[in-house]
């Protein structure tokens, strides 16, 4: 369902299924004009609750799926901020309060009424959409039937009685809605990965197979009005032009200007200075980098983002949803394989795989050596040819996959995060 809210003369629209990076982006750009956003979630257990983008200035909060972060419930919790209308029609201004009998002119007879006692609200629920009413502005309790559907109790709202708040979401029920699938028009001509599945050989991580999603030909065009769904690997050791030809060109390009984590090396001093410096595709909406050699220009190492709330990258990338198998020796019987995902916590990657002989490298971030992080470090351990970048909570910030080593080579530390 789409909501579609008016301040000073523009537009705004916010559709089930719209990527958080997507609203936040309009957000961004109409700064001026919408402020004081504030972004909510669980630092300890982000996936406990949904994510929630709070537009306290107009009385409305767009809260998004704790996993896929795709949007799936708009709340406006303050009506007084906001005129609101249905087929071009107002139910909702300063001079039409949105009362019982004014929501049953607008949207026509529903079921009855259904109280919830722990919140003390009587909720009327349409088909992706639903009003609550504060018990406390009536004057007289109302009747209603405590052993109807299911404990549930239904009544008929009393006369007068006025919205509190008004929930839109996808399907039959606010309580069993989920984010449905990203609308077509929200793609807008970019590429979105559905899953990531890292490949591996006998010796560690061998490239990348990438279930992709697009539709349309261009920004605002659906010329075939439906999604396609396709299939694209690739490997270490591909040039830039086969990475240009199987994904498409990156949002963007960043040449590394130094190597910060060069002192870890085993012999930083032996290192010869590069006069070309490695450069990274950055595909923002699949929560991929790709690392390619200066040199050979071919590729070296692969970064997954998982785009957790409290990293310093949150919300610059999609969050990929990466599958991991590990291999895991035991001493009495042959290797068996786990998979890590973008939801494994570290502390259970450890019992797999055990805990690293090395102490983590400490990564802050900060823009500039006068700036502070306010998520504070975090802390890259390296496994089975990859380096697990872990948060404060024990989740998995991102994951680096790096090629084996050439025969002259010790593995550097500059593999790590950059």
């Amino acid at each position: 369902m789409t909501f579609l809210f008016q301040k000073t003369g523009l537009c705004r629209y916010s559709e089930s299924g719209m990527p958080l990076a997507q609203a936040v982006a309009i957000l961004q750009k109409h700064c001026r004009i919408i402020k004081n956003v504030q972004v909510l979630y669980s630092e300890q257990s982000p996936l406990s609750h949904d994510l929630i983008l709070n537009l306290t200035q107009d009385g409305i909060k767009l809260l998004f799926d704790a996993f896929n972060q795709r949007l799936k419930v708009i709340e406006v919790y303050d009506l007084t901020k906001v005129k609101l209308k249905y087929c071009g029609v107002h139910f909702n201004s300063q001079a039409i309060a949105p009362t019982i009998e004014q929501i049953d002119q607008s949207f026509g007879a529903t079921h009855p009424g259904v109280y919830n006692s722990a919140e003390q609200l009587f909720h009327l629920n349409f088909r992706g959409l639903s009003f609550s009413f504060q018990l406390d502005s009536w004057t007289e309790t109302p009747k209603y039937e405590p052993n109807f559907a299911h404990g549930l109790a239904s009544l008929q709202i009393p006369h007068g009685a006025t919205v509190k708040r008004m929930y839109i979401y996808n399907g039959n029920s606010l309580q069993d809605t989920k984010a449905p699938l990203m609308p077509l028009s929200c793609f807008l001509g970019n590429v979105y990965a559905e899953n990531v599945d890292v490949l591996r050989d006998g010796t560690g991580p061998s490239g990348l197979r990438l279930r992709l999603l697009t539709a349309g030909c261009g920004p605002g065009v659906l010329a075939d009005a439906k999604m396609r769904v396709f299939e694209r690997c690739v490997y270490f050791g591909d040039s830039c032009q086969d990475v240009l030809s199987t994904l498409g060109s990156p949002h963007k390009v960043f040449y590394k200007s130094e190597d910060k984590m060069k002192i870890h090396s085993p012999s930083p001093h032996k290192q010869v200075p590069s006069k070309c410096n490695d450069y990274f595709f950055n595909y923002f909406t699949l929560g991929v980098d790709i690392l390619f050699d200066a040199n050979t220009h071919k590729v070296k190492k692969f970064v997954l983002h998982t785009n957790y709330p409290g990293h310093y990258n949150f919300n610059i990338y999609h969050r990929c949803e990466f599958k991991i198998p590990l291999v895991i020796k035991r001493d009495s019987a042959d290797s068996q394989t786990e998979t890590c995902t973008t939801y494994s916590k570290w502390d259970s990657i450890q019992d797999l795989l055990g805990h690293p002989v090395e102490k983590p490298v400490v990564l802050h971030r900060s823009s500039s050596p006068n700036n502070t992080n306010p998520f504070g470090s975090t802390f890259c351990f390296g496994l089975q040819r990859m380096i697990f970048e872990v948060m404060q909570n024990n989740h998995i910030a991102s994951v680096t996959l790096y090629g084996p080593t050439r025969p002259s080579s010790q593995l550097r530390t500059s593999d790590l995060p950059q």
